[in-house]
């Protein structure tokens, strides 16, 4: 049995990690990275502090346009698809590496399967939602990490296929963790205490590529009393350079940090400010409070526990909520139990068995 996993940016090498450990006891397996996030430190820093197997192909798709990008995956997904011949596919998230995959995988007729599905921000001017959407409709396997994007399929009309397996970044950062308080030195080398600065993290296109947003949140952040830990995304740190947005003396840029070190300061932070859909909910699962710089979130749950609220990009409303947000007292897991790469790969495996005695 021979499992490809179709990956390309940080946060698919995370899910990947948990799913590859759970994976090689039932067969073989490929890595084809698209290369969409190619800097070391968003790329191969993760494949060596979380022990993942170097990627068997690497496309070198690199920046560019959305339909640059996906075209260029297309083409390079199609053809590692016809040489390895797989039993079936894995596509992780929502970028432009899971669009493309699905979509050869799909016209190939070959079975798969895309973990983190149902999760809807229903605001269809994200490149990401438009690129969940296809995914799922395309799937065979639907693997959800929460009951209620399991709800958000059935809506859709979607039924067959689709499992509650739970969340594989919940599994990774249960793994992890520990590990990253053993080998993380980034709060000894950026010389901050715990809980005495605040985290800021920026990338999606909707923020960053737009001149006002961009220069609403940075503003915003100078009217905070706190240190604010800046790791600067490649494509944020281009965008502030061309928009001309400096940052306030009380923001810290840094460059982009591996994942142990990320754990670390996510979960020493006293509050987390992103656009991030995984670093929101990793900070609920490390019960940090979080203030989304977006109008929406997929990840519901984390906010009708008070444990989230959204600010969107409005300097106004974000300097409110930091001043005012307060998360209440309970904590209700609503993401699995660690064991959700285990579940996918069991039923990757079943499938394919089935299929073969078919």
């Amino acid at each position: 049995m021979k499992l490809i996993h179709i990956v390309g940016a940080r946060p698919q090498f995370i899910k990947m990690a948990m799913v590859s450990r759970a994976w090689r006891i039932y067969g073989e397996e490929v890595i084809l990275h698209t290369g969409q996030h190619y800097d070391v430190r968003m790329s191969q820093q993760f494949f060596d502090e979380l022990s993942i197997p170097s990627p068997n192909i690497n496309l070198e798709v690199g920046s560019g346009s959305h339909a640059q990008q996906t075209a260029a995956m297309l083409l390079g997904i199609e053809s590692e698809l016809e040489n390895f011949n797989p039993s079936a596919v894995l596509v992780y998230g929502d970028t432009n590496t899971t669009l493309a995959g699905a979509l050869v995988t799909a016209k190939m007729n070959l079975v798969f399967g895309h973990v983190e599905a149902g999760l809807r921000s229903f605001n269809r001017q994200m490149p990401e939602e438009i690129n969940r959407l296809i995914t799922d409709h395309l799937a065979n396997l639907l693997f959800c990490p929460t009951q209620q994007a399991v709800d958000n399929l059935h809506q859709e009309g979607i039924h067959t296929g689709v499992h509650l397996v739970g969340d594989v970044m919940a599994d990774a950062l249960i793994h992890y963790q520990s590990l990253a308080e053993q080998k993380s030195n980034i709060l000894q080398e950026l010389t901050i205490k715990p809980k005495s600065y605040y985290l800021l993290t920026l990338h999606r296109s909707g923020n960053v590529d737009d001149k006002d947003k961009l220069k609403n949140i940075i503003d915003a952040m100078k009217h905070i009393d706190k240190l604010i830990i800046f790791p600067i995304h490649p494509r944020t740190q281009k965008m502030l350079s061309q928009f001309q947005i400096d940052l306030p003396t009380n923001v810290r840029g840094i460059k982009p940090v591996g994942y142990l070190d990320m754990l670390q300061l996510q979960a020493n932070a006293q509050l987390i400010l992103t656009d991030s859909g995984g670093i929101q909910k990793e900070a609920y699962l490390q019960a940090v409070p979080c203030i989304t710089l977006r109008d929406e979130t997929e990840w519901v749950e984390t906010v009708e526990s008070g444990w989230n609220c959204l600010a969107g990009a409005s300097s106004a409303t974000i300097i409110e909520k930091v001043h005012n947000f307060k998360p209440p007292g309970d904590h209700p897991a609503y993401y699995g139990d660690g064991h959700a790469a285990e579940k996918i790969a069991k039923i990757m495996r079943d499938l394919i068995q089935t299929d073969k005695e078919e």
